[in-house]
């Protein structure tokens, strides 16, 4: 099965996200989401960006964060779901390890 990703030019990513280019070059210079070259002169961004920066607008409109405050609470937020990963499959293997020692 093939793996398809959907890029975005600058202008296409701030129409689809509601965000602006001023907004865009601020989120990318916190690391909330990085352009596929970052190097490049024309940035494009993947489909996981945009789910990031919406992600971001939610947390901007629920809580009235700035851009520096949501790349932290991003931050926090991914740690914390990584944690809960590893700390499931931690139990999984301590079940199975008493359950057969």
């Amino acid at each position: 099965m093939a793996n398809v990703t959907v890029t975005f030019t600058i202008t296409e990513f701030c129409l689809h996200t509601g965000v602006s280019e001023e907004e865009l070059n601020e989120i990318v210079g916190l690391g909330v989401v990085e352009p596929s070259d970052y190097e490049s002169t024309t940035w494009l961004f993947d489909d996981h960006a945009v789910t990031v920066v919406q992600r971001a607008l939610r947390l901007r409109q629920e809580l009235a964060l700035d851009w520096p405050g949501i790349a932290v609470a991003l931050t926090l937020l991914e740690e914390n779901t990584q944690l809960r990963q590893e700390n499931r499959l931690l139990r999984q293997r301590l079940s199975r390890f008493i359950a057969h020692p």
